[in-house]
Order: C-alpha cells, then sequence, then structure tokens
C-alpha cells in the first residue's frame, strides 16, 4: 500500500490553504501535520530538516520533500489524476500561471507574518491592507480579461486555488472588497465548492476551538 503524502501546513497559511485546495480537488488523500507559525516552530531544527527555509507548506511525497506551493501543485497536476487543475491549451495554462504569480509573488509575500514583525506592530494593519488593495487593483483588470465563473474561463484552476487564500487575508486587514467585484463574485462562486469548505481553515485539525465556525 502507497503511503500517503504527508502536509506539513498551518491552518490560516495561505500558502498551505493553496495546497491543501489542490489535493480536495485532485481527491488525493494526505496526513496532515501541522506547524505553529505563531509559535516558530518552523524555525527549529526539526522543522528546518524538512525545509531549510523554515516556511510552510512543505510535502513529503513519492520518496522526496516538495516546498513552494505552486511547486507543489504543479507537482500534484503532473503526477496525480482526477479534476485537473490547469487546462490543456497552452494559451489558457500560462493565463493561470499569470494570476497564481501575481497573488502569489506579487501579493502574498508582501503582507506575511516575517515582513509584519519587520513592519512592526504599528504600522503592520496599515501595511497589510495597502500592499493587498495595490495588489487586488492590477488583479482585478488581469481577471476582467480572463475570469468567466471562476478566475480563468469556467473550470476551476490553480489561479482559484490561490485566490481565495488572498481575499481572506483581504478581509482579515479590512480591504473594502466592494472595490473589486469581480475577484468578489470569483470568491463567493468558489466557497460554495465542496473542495474549498473542506480545506477551509476552520476544518483544519490545528485551528484554535475559539476560532471554528
Amino acid at each position: 500500500m502507497a503511503t500517503k503524502p504527508v502536509l506539513y501546513s498551518y491552518f490560516r497559511s495561505s500558502c498551505s490553504w493553496r495546497v491543501r485546495i489542490a489535493f480536495a480537488i485532485k481527491g488525493v488523500e494526505y496526513d496532515y501535520k501541522g506547524v505553529n507559525l505563531l509559535k516558530g516552530e518552523q524555525l527549529g531544527d526539526e522543522y528546518k530538516a524538512v525545509n531549510p527555509s523554515g516556511q510552510v507548506p512543505s510535502l513529503e511525497i513519492d520518496g522526496m520533500k516538495l516546498t513552494q506551493s505552486l511547486s507543489i501543485m504543479e507537482y500534484l497536476e503532473e503526477t496525480r489524476s482526477g479534476t485537473a487543475l490547469l487546462p490543456k491549451d497552452p494559451k489558457q495554462r500560462a493565463l493561470v500561471r499569470q494570476i497564481c504569480e501575481v497573488i502569489a509573488g506579487g501579493i502574498q509575500p508582501l503582507q506575511n507574518l516575517s515582513v509584519l514583525k519587520a513592519i512592526g506592530a504599528d504600522r503592520k494593519t496599515e501595511w497589510g491592507h495597502d500592499m493587498i488593495a495595490k495588489g487586488f487593483r492590477a488583479l482585478e483588470t488581469f481577471l476582467e480579461n480572463t475570469a468567466g465563473r471562476y478566475c480563468v474561463g469556467d473550470d476551476v484552476t490553480m489561479a482559484d486555488c490561490c485566490l481565495v487564500p488572498q481575499v481572506y487575508n483581504a478581509n482579515r486587514f479590512q480591504v473594502d472588497m466592494s472595490k473589486f467585484p469581480i475577484i468578489s463574485r470569483i470568491n463567493t462562486a468558489l466557497l460554495e465548492l465542496d473542495t474549498f469548505k473542506v480545506s477551509d481553515p476552520v476544518n483544519q485539525p490545528d485551528c484554535p476551538e475559539d476560532l471554528r465556525k
């Protein structure tokens, strides 16, 4: 019997959340290992033996260790059957990857935990708000040209795996989502899907009880 993949995750990590959604879409079971970022567990020797970057997610799969959410999702797409995370058409695939990079490379890193700690308690909320709002102004324009029901056309893709966690962060930082109607519409549609519900932070084993719905 094949060993199940092991996902090292933090319930509210948007990068980990993307991968959880991808697993759900693919219908692949995995074991969950929580890494508490607020307690600094990602910086300990035990976890750094898994991921020297001291970040989540990390994935043990097929006898190797993978890090970085986009790389993990690409690997799942290439090695696991089930619902596709990328379209067949090369142009559409490129558009999906473009949206992924806009979020994963151009928005999320500017408001992640390590950056907010460096910014300081007095400015972190304002900083997070401004960085997400700036990124969403660009993302909304991209989506004007790519969106159907979801980010790229009418099928769920890797781009949608990236979108929902980032909207969650936008709400945490009190971004006015009425300014981003396409993002908001897509996010609402995605949250109705079972694959997104099961991947939600409140449904993860390391979510504190007081934060569960």
